[in-house]
């Protein structure tokens, strides 16, 4: 017996479909335990078994939403859905596609099944969610979030008592319920054999909704099984350029035998023993053929690689002006990379590090998601702004559906507005036969977010108040208007209002785009410096914990951070790889030049208080500086400071601590290198620069 909430599969080929074990037609002695539980729920909501449950569907205009919001699984299920519904068409069953909350969205039935269906609403825009329907497999697969299998009278209301059901509930990347497909018929004339089918289909629904979520991100497919790889059984995850994990399908889970979470953490050398660079080695030369690799547990796994094999093996990228003028010839523009393949999705609060500005911003934005009003994001370069969108987006209710992002200054004026608004065959010369959708519509029923709109080109801004004006779109070229329903989230780092008065900005656009306008602080007004330093450390180097040297902390935080927290990141990046084998990150981890503008800052005030006449006796603070040598500590104290100058300025104890491990390596540089890890080139130039 499958305890309640248990997950179970079906096995396609088997009389005993269900998680009882009891046959398809056979009147079992007692209900399934979450048939039970389910019936309870039920009664606690008030339901009356022998009452008619509530038919009613929704109203046109709050259907036309749910579509909307819904587009991209019924995109990817639609072919599914007709597949399906001509397998089991003999059987006399229909096939239905819910959303998230159990209203269906989409139907199939190529027999006279629907006639019956039709009597109990099993039709687009009702809902068969528990609290509705009573027990039924849609309603109960979204509470377990396990397939369900519910026959005849184990239906709570008496009026489904002549329907057998099978639900199996759709998943996304992270685990989440988009979806159902279910199964329903004639109890006399249901088969055993669509259960199986139903829940192969919904894993079929998962991987064409994975790979259309990161069909830009690098994709590794595998399964124990060589031939089963590009079916629905085969597992996928998702890399991005570094080889964090963004993704895994359910499936994949399943084969390697891993949470989620875990894997994530521990990235992909936990799972074949190779790091991201030497797995690449391999599956470089065989793009086509699986690659049989060994999986921790000691099982042979074959994997093949798909998606963005040319990005990540390419050393080199055409300068931009080498690249075509025209779109149609135009590689894939970097800027117009979706969310999911960049490190932006956070959620609200966790932007929130302690810093009462951010704070006050959030909280802002918060009372106006979903409320139809556009939002200006203000503030410096790498303030962050697209983390806020996007952090916006995943508070929405359009979570579910696209976030595109497009960065107007990025994109050369002649492209920008065929990559807006699309175009049609034939639109100019060398386009695309078919044409190109534009990411307005492809970002239809999510969010779009125009980055640095006051750069866009004055005539393209009249353009697009119009489309934000009639939400509708026609491409370059085209006459049909495409109906349309974005968030619209804009961001600029200039004073649009100066631009307003220079003519260079619409004021109309102005007044379209601000329903409410937020500044981001730079990053040198913000409070919060350490707990950022201390979120980024955990994201670049999950596997290894690290901290920031008290006297190097002091001096990040006298720093100006010109490139706010897109520098701050890179920095921190750098370190954390240089630092490898420590556990204190200090000033021989950090790149030359940042080293250099560190260097240009002034004393604090503490230490030039220190060196004030009058207190030549005062003590100098030790400062500890960590190396590679087997985790050797090196302490900048008095000793060390005669030798280097004052070493009130970082360089001086950067070269101080290079002296003491050449020292210690008896002179020997390679092994200084080696225990600094930085190159010999820079050690001879920083010991030539002090000499």
């Amino acid at each position: 017996m499958v305890s309640p909430g248990e997950k179970w599969s079906f096995n396609v080929g088997t009389s005993l479909a269900t998680p009882s074990g009891f046959g398809l037609g056979e009147r079992p002695g007692s209900l399934k335990p979450y048939i039970v539980e389910s019936h309870a729920r039920c009664a606690y909501q008030g339901l009356k078994a022998h009452e008619s449950c509530d038919y009613a569907a929704l109203v046109p205009a709050d259907f036309r939403i749910a579509l909307e919001r819904n587009a991209r699984l019924i995109a990817q299920a639609t072919s599914v859905l007709g597949m399906l519904g001509r397998t089991v068409a003999d059987f006399g069953s229909m096939i239905v596609l819910t959303d998230g909350t159990g209203t269906i969205l989409r139907t199939q039935c190529q027999s006279t099944f629907i006639e019956s269906a039709d009597k109990v609403a099993l039709r687009p825009g009702v809902s068969w969610s528990e609290t509705s329907k009573g027990t039924n497999a849609v309603g109960t697969a979204l509470v377990l979030e396990s397939d369900v299998l519910v026959q005849g009278e184990e239906h709570y209301f008496q009026a489904n008592h002549f329907l057998s059901c099978a639900a199996s509930p759709i998943l996304d990347h992270a685990g989440n319920v988009i979806g159902v497909l279910d199964a329903s018929g004639d109890k006399r004339a249901f088969h055993a054999h669509t259960a199986g089918l139903v829940a192969m289909c919904a894993r079929t629904i998962e991987s064409n909704w994975f790979r259309d979520k990161f069909r830009q991100a690098l994709r590794l497919h595998f399964h124990p099984v060589a031939e089963l790889l590009g079916t629905s059984e085969e597992g996928i995850i998702a890399l991005d350029e570094d080889g964090q994990i963004l993704g895994i399908n359910r499936e994949g889970l399943k084969i390697l035998e891993v949470g989620a979470s875990t894997l994530r953490v521990k990235g992909v050398r936990m799972l074949f023993g190779l790091g991201f660079g030497e797995l690449l080695e391999k599956l470089r030369y065989s793009l086509m053929t699986p690659v049989k690799l060994h999986h921790r547990n000691g099982i042979e796994i074959f994997v093949r690689m798909s998606g963005r094999e040319s990005a990540v093996f390419s050393n080199t990228a055409p300068s931009s002006a080498a690249r075509p003028a025209h779109p149609a010839t135009m590689p894939s523009l970097p800027s117009v990379t979706p969310a999911a393949t960049r490190r932006t999705a956070y959620q609200l609060d966790e932007l929130d590090a302690g810093d009462a500005q951010v704070r006050a911003v959030a909280q802002k934005v918060r009372q106006v998601i979903d409320k139809d009003i556009s939002i200006l994001i203000v503030g410096e370069t790498g303030t962050g702004k697209e983390l806020l969108a996007n952090a916006i987006h995943q508070f929405s209710r359009r979570r579910n559906m696209p976030f595109v992002a497009i960065n107007c200054a990025s994109i050369p004026e002649q492209l920008i507005e065929s990559e807006l608004f699309g175009y049609e065959e034939g639109a100019f010369t060398g386009a695309k036969r078919k044409g190109e959708v534009g990411k307005l519509v492809q970002a239809n029923g999510g969010t779009l977010f125009l980055d640095e709109i006051g750069d866009m080109p004055l005539p393209l801004q009249a353009r697009l108040l119009r489309v934000l004006q009639e939400r509708k779109v026609v491409a370059l070229g085209g006459q049909r208007a495409t109906p349309i329903d974005v968030n619209l989230i804009c961001a600029t780092h200039r004073n649009l209002r100066e631009l307003m008065e220079q003519r260079s900005f619409r004021d109309d656009l102005y007044y379209r785009i601000n329903g409410i306008s937020v500044k981001l602080p730079p990053l040198r007004d913000r409070t919060d410096l350490s707990g950022l330093c201390q979120r980024i450390l955990r994201e670049v180097s999950p596997h290894h914990p690290l901290c920031i040297e008290s006297t190097l902390m002091e001096a990040f935080l006298r720093y100006s951070w010109p490139g706010n927290l897109r520098q701050l990141n890179n920095v921190l990046k750098t370190a954390a790889v240089m630092a490898k084998g420590d556990h204190d990150i200090t000033a021989v981890h950090l790149a030359d030049d940042f080293l250099e503008e560190l260097a240009k800052l002034a004393p604090p005030a503490s230490a030039q208080a220190s060196a004030a006449p009058g207190n030549a006796a005062a003590p100098k603070q030790a400062r500890t500086f960590g190396t590679q040598g087997g985790g050797t500590k090196f302490a900048a104290s008095n000793a060390c400071a005669s030798n280097s100058g004052t070493a009130d300025n970082l360089e001086e104890v950067e070269i101080a601590t290079i002296q003491r491990v050449l020292t210690a390596c008896g002179g020997n540089v390679s092994a200084a290198s080696k225990q600094l890890n930085i190159s010999r080139n820079t050690i001879y130039r920083k010991i030539k620069k002090q000499a």
